[in-house]
């Protein structure tokens, strides 16, 4: 039986941490080598885009279902839960949910690994010049004339920019094609088109 059914059968065809039953997904949780149904789980793609801070939290969505999957008897689920609640305990209902909740030494080990319990609940994600949040694939328009580097190459004001690359580490660049050219561009520097 493939991994995914596993996590179905145990979840009972619904996200382990909201019971959302939409856009079912495999979590593999960090850090591992090898996924299996001991450190894995079934989760909706909303809670799969927060847990992995693609998204901003939605505080209210995290209030209704973490009260109550912390208590799966599911080590994963519970690992999952613990980190979230710390990325949410400056609420005082994920404070409280914390104090009352137990993880043996090995899990809170391991629920500590990522250090993501270290962290609040703000979110870097790759924001144009109004704030709008820009994904991989967007098109993007240039709000300033930019001098690239190393090059002759003038990419004019009100340039545009089709399917952009989100700068894996640095929040702040994307690289996009101008002129046939692949440069990096400052997020300050775009504004999203539609937006």
């Amino acid at each position: 039986m493939k991994l995914e059914e596993q996590l179905q059968a145990r979840s009972g065809h619904q996200c382990e941490l909201c019971s959302s039953a939409a856009a079912l997904q495999v979590y593999a949780i960090p850090p591992q080598d090898n996924s299996n149904t001991d450190n894995s789980i079934l989760i909706c793609n909303k809670c799969a885009a927060q847990v992995e801070k693609k998204e901003e939290l939605d505080h209210a969505h995290w209030s209704a279902c973490l009260p109550t999957s912390m208590w799966s008897e599911v080590p994963a689920v519970q690992v999952v839960v613990w980190r979230m609640l710390n990325r949410l305990r400056e609420e005082s209902w994920a404070a409280d949910n914390l104090d009352m909740m137990y993880l043996d030494d090995e899990m809170l080990a391991w629920a500590k690994a990522t250090g993501d319990h270290e962290n609040d609940a703000s979110v870097d994600l790759h924001k144009d010049c109004n704030g709008a949040v820009l994904q991989q694939g967007d098109t993007v328009v240039l709000i300033k004339s930019l001098d690239v580097k190393g090059s002759t190459l003038n990419a004019k004001m009100g340039t545009v920019v089709k399917n952009i690359r989100l700068v894996e580490d640095n929040t702040e660049q994307i690289e996009g094609r101008i002129e046939g050219q692949v440069i990096v561009i400052l997020t300050k520097y775009v504004r999203k088109q539609g937006a």
